[in-house]
């Protein structure tokens, strides 16, 4: 949007704060090279538009605001003489991509000193070439600091993420190569039952019962049902007093297994009918084999199934295999984020999940949300540890209008208002020194607000700390420049 052009006085801009140390000369030349505009209520730039000039506001009101997804948040307001905004890193030239970072308007008429892009850079540069390379120094040094400690950060937090994977995977695959040695002796013993009932004077028939009571066996194993404690011990009880009528010595070790796999004391009296009194020590020997191996299986087949789960969860983690930007179910990166991250908190830690599976899948980096989850997660986790280890993480997802809410809440010390408004500055951290880079919060503000045109906030009081992440329910074109 143009303005009106007004006369450009040296003196009135020469008492704007920004240009009040430079000579006349120097203010002639701005007032030839620029010009006064006078803007009436309406917007002055966009966001993302070609940064083609500086502006600085000589009297009336400006607003500076952000897209976040289809809505304008408003980030500045002022009416002070002197404040500037527009191509303010223009003496950067080509280097960076000169764009409006942000929206102008103004809201009562409004004069402004516009200065192009192109003399603004010269000028800094002519005027004040120390000042410029201070400044180039400081944004490239910046930029390039955040760059080598945001990969620090990504890589402590994979060696974290790794060591908790790798305890988790130890676990079922511990528990596998135990229930595969046991099965083995299973196995081994089952073959020399075998044999002694092969050996025995048993009618073809009492065989052909038993190997059908063994396929039933393994069936009600397969189907045995969930029971209480209680209920449990009373079983095992009942079987334990059948064995012992019936003769068959350490009713009290079989019963437990017998219990889990289903069985009760109904069932046995079927064996006793089907077997006859002579083999059934044998046939319940026989049995008891049969329950322990199924027993085992299940087992292998749980510890074997819970390491496949881990390995699609690391995967679906790490996003390998799949498109950088895409649409996703969020719900999917927050469990996986879980999981991988399971082992850091202990048991007095509870993880609640609030979520609300009617959402919309989002157009987003699935990868880089994933970073976001983990940062969020780990440090509501530290905050609970460092007070004690106990409490409550909730992870709720919600719509908030056309934006979908990703919520992180902890029952930790809560943040100090004192601090409440650095957390996302980089390089700063309430850690310890070595324990945070203090780019975790400022690598998932960028990822969230400038990759997703997203926003993410903080709202914490002692027991109720909340970090909320809105994405965009609709698709912007992607980012080219890395976060």
């Amino acid at each position: 949007m143009s303005g009106r052009v007004v006369p450009c006085g040296p003196r009135e801009i020469g008492s704007l704060f920004l240009f009040e140390k430079l000579s006349p000369e120097q203010l002639g030349r701005l007032c030839a090279a620029g010009r006064v505009e006078l803007f009436e209520p309406g917007p002055v730039y966009t966001e993302g538009d070609p940064a083609t000039c500086f502006f600085v506001m000589i009297e009336g009101t400006v607003v500076l605001s952000r897209r976040v997804g289809a809505d304008d948040v408003e980030v500045s307001r002022s009416s002070q003489r002197g404040v500037y905004a527009g191509a303010m890193q223009a003496y950067l030239g080509d280097r960076v991509r000169q764009v409006y970072r942000n929206s102008m308007r103004v809201t009562e008429p409004t004069r402004f000193f516009v200065l192009p892009a192109d003399t603004f850079a010269d000028v800094m540069r002519e005027w004040f070439p120390m000042a410029v390379h201070l400044l180039e120094g400081l944004f490239f040094g910046t930029k390039n600091t955040q760059a080598m400690i945001g990969q620090r950060e990504r890589l402590l937090a994979l060696g974290s993420l790794s060591a908790g994977l790798t305890h988790e995977l130890n676990n079922p695959a511990a528990a596998a190569v135990r229930a595969t040695a046991a099965l083995r002796e299973r196995v081994a013993k089952m073959r020399h039952k075998l044999g002694l009932i092969a050996e025995g004077p048993f009618s073809r028939e009492v065989l052909a019962n038993l190997v059908e009571i063994q396929e039933r066996t393994a069936e009600r194993v397969a189907k045995a049902p969930a029971l209480s404690p209680l209920e449990a011990s009373d079983r095992e009880d009942a079987l334990t007093d059948w064995l012992d009528e019936h003769g068959i010595g350490h009713g009290w070790q079989l019963a437990p297994a017998f219990v889990q796999a289903g069985l009760d004391v109904d069932w046995l009296e079927r064996v006793a009918a089907a077997v006859g009194e002579e083999i059934l020590p044998n046939a319940v020997g026989w049995l008891d084999y049969t329950v322990e191996t199924e027993l085992l299986m299940n087992e292998i087949e749980d510890s074997t199934a819970r390491i496949s789960h881990l390995v699609d969860a690391a995967k679906q983690y790490a996003q390998l295999d799949r498109a950088p930007y895409r649409v996703v179910d969020v719900h999917e990166l927050l469990d996986s984020t879980l999981l991988m991250l399971s082992g850091k908190w202990g048991p007095g830690i509870e993880v609640v999940k609030d979520y609300d599976r009617t959402l919309p899948r989002v157009p987003a980096y699935p990868a880089e949300l994933n970073q976001v989850w983990t940062n969020l997660v780990d440090n509501a986790v530290s905050a609970m540890n460092g007070a004690g280890g106990q409490g409550t993480l909730t992870v709720r997802t919600a719509r908030d209008h056309e934006r979908l809410l990703v919520e992180f809440r902890d029952t930790g010390p809560g943040i100090p208002p004192e601090i409440k408004d650095r957390i996302f500055d980089p390089f700063f951290t309430t850690k310890p020194v070595g324990e945070g880079t203090g780019l975790g919060l400022d690598i998932s503000w960028r990822i969230v607000v400038d990759k997703h045109h997203g926003s993410l906030r903080v709202e914490s009081v002692p027991g109720d700390t909340r970090f909320q992440v809105l994405l965009p329910l609709t698709a912007r074109p992607p980012e080219e420049e890395p976060v």
